[in-house]
């Protein structure tokens, strides 16, 4: 079985061609493998970033030839049209024409963003330190304004920059491509319902005749021959053409999508994350937001009310939900004229929206104002009712795979004096909430705790948060938690061992309570307080 989504490679050069292994030890008195360029490549073409802003090329052809070395990221389940709209964002505000330095905002910066959007993975450090460890050197020091003046003329072409006219022209040919392809997929499938029709009303028709006996059995061998002939040449001469798809084929190239879902499906009956998908009457939500904002906010406003309604009660996709949807959000979120009541009535409503697949579209068009995040970055100044409709939100995002991992990214940003990620911030959500006093919230803490843990993520992912996190489970194990709570815990703690072998059984056993205090309240938390135990021997 293949592996779901989109390979991302990153492309390394040595843009001194060797020479830097050569003159590093003379120079700086330390060994220098190489001056790093990188680029990143997926969906078939090279992303890099220069003084002519970010560009983009069919793989390997650039002025530099093919790389030293390539390095895997990771794959990306996002759709290319996620990632070039992304790219937008970017070009028209950190990465912007003018905005390049050599020394500080250079190609490997743009590289680590854009890894971190698509794979959640940061690229090398051996990459992006190599500035610092060469400033740090007393020749270092006195190249540095030397290297400063070339950050203008530093590119790597050839490349087509995408703000040309010749890379929107590109782009819409692209999207023209991909409207048409859309159309006919959805032909596609409406054929293929119709052949699934047609052949469960030949199965039921052959299983409710079965009873005639062998003499039926004789015709039904031509007869099904009848019925395939007839087929193949609808296939030849009918709606098939006119499509230009064999139903075949469409399940060759639905294949991917289906292992995706079935290893999602797998990962879900392993370790089921716990979400509430019963808790929100979506009705009475969106009616209570009516009521509480009508008169108080600009008229224009109320648009993103009808189309909240439309993606929720109408089921239309998120497509229904504009660009000035999130924005909507965050006036509602930080109006402080507003009654606290608003606050808690659109989280209770994204809260029951983050149960679909699709919201991911558009919890990536925040990933320049961070508006959720920031507002949850808050979450131990907000008051009762805010907070658990922000834990019944972020806990539901753990429904899918996509958004479980939007709250994981590990790419910062400045919020006041202090660098913040979306893992921070949930981090920080999952704690103050299991070590709430109210009982509501703890029962939302132990969900999203164990949510966070049974997530399937490389290590370094949690390699920030995982002590924090141990800490308040094991703090939270003073308050003589039930069955479910017990049992919810403890296999989170059993997860962190796994992923800090040695940090977290250390903590286990320097503060304690020692796990083996709760054996007995159940087979489930005595299994998991073994698999513990084989950690702290």
């Amino acid at each position: 079985m293949g592996e779901a989504g989109e390979e991302v490679q990153l492309y390394i050069y040595d843009l001194t061609g060797g020479m830097a292994q050569i003159l590093g030890q003379t120079l700086l008195q330390k060994h220098i493998e190489g001056i790093w360029h990188t680029a990143v490549v997926v969906f078939g073409k090279e992303h890099f970033y220069g003084s002519n802003g970010i560009s983009v090329c069919k793989p390997g052809t650039t002025a530099l030839g093919p790389p030293l070395r390539t390095h895997s990221l990771g794959r990306t389940c996002l759709p290319e049209d996620v990632f070039q709209e992304y790219l937008q964002g970017l070009e028209q505000d950190s990465f912007a024409l003018g905005t390049y330095n050599l020394l500080h905002h250079n190609c490997n910066n743009f590289s680590n963003e854009i890894s971190q959007f698509l794979c959640g993975n940061a690229i090398p450090s051996y990459i992006l330190d190599l500035p610092n460890e060469i400033l740090n050197t007393p020749f270092g020091q006195q190249l540095a304004p030397i290297l400063e003046s070339f950050s203008n003329s530093i590119g790597v072409h050839p490349g087509v920059r995408r703000s040309t006219s010749d890379f929107e022209s590109l782009n819409n040919d692209i999207d023209s491509a991909r409207k048409q392809s859309a159309l006919l997929e959805e032909k596609r499938n409406k054929l293929n319902e119709k052949l699934e029709k047609r052949d469960k009303r030949k199965k039921k028709k052959k299983d409710k005749n079965k009873h005639l006996g062998d003499h039926f059995c004789a015709e039904s061998g031509p007869s099904s021959t009848r019925h395939s002939n007839n087929r193949r040449k609808m296939s030849e001469n009918g709606t098939n053409v006119a499509n230009g798809v064999n139903p075949a084929v469409i399940d060759d190239n639905d294949i991917e999508d289906l292992e995706k879902k079935e290893l999602e499906l797998k990962r879900k009956a392993r370790d089921p994350p716990i979400v509430f998908s019963d808790t929100i009457n979506i009705q009475n939500e969106l009616e209570r937001l009516v009521g509480l904002i009508d008169g108080r906010i600009n008229p224009d406003d109320m648009q993103y009310v009808a189309e909240l309604d439309q993606y929720m009660l109408e089921n239309e996709g998120s497509w229904a939900l504009g660009e000035g949807f999130l924005s909507f959000v965050g006036r509602l979120l930080n109006d402080g004229q507003l009654v606290s009541e608003v606050r808690e009535t659109i989280l209770n409503i994204l809260a029951a929206a983050a149960l679909k697949d699709d919201i991911i579209l558009v919890l990536h068009q925040d990933r320049r104002e961070h508006i959720l995040m920031n507002y949850a970055n808050g979450f131990d100044k907000l008051p009762l009712l805010e907070q658990l409709a922000l834990t019944l939100f972020m806990c539901n995002l753990f429904e899918n795979n996509s958004t479980s991992e939007w709250l994981l990214y590990i790419s910062e940003w400045q919020l006041g004096s202090s660098l913040v990620s979306n893992i921070r911030v949930t981090t920080k959500v999952a704690v103050n909430s299991l070590l709430s006093e109210d009982k509501v919230l703890q029962d939302r803490g132990t969900a999203l705790v164990h949510n966070l843990a049974c997530k399937e993520v490389k290590t370094v992912v949690f390699d920030d948060v995982v002590v924090e996190l141990a800490m308040a489970v094991l703090q939270y194990f003073n308050s003589k938690p039930n069955e479910e709570h017990s049992f919810r815990c403890m296999k989170s703690l059993a997860r962190f061992c796994q992923i800090s072998r040695q940090d977290v059984p250390q903590l286990i056993q320097m503060i304690g309570p020692p796990p083996s205090a709760f054996k007995g309240v159940s087979n489930r938390v005595d299994e998991q307080i073994n698999e513990i135990q084989n950690y702290l021997q």
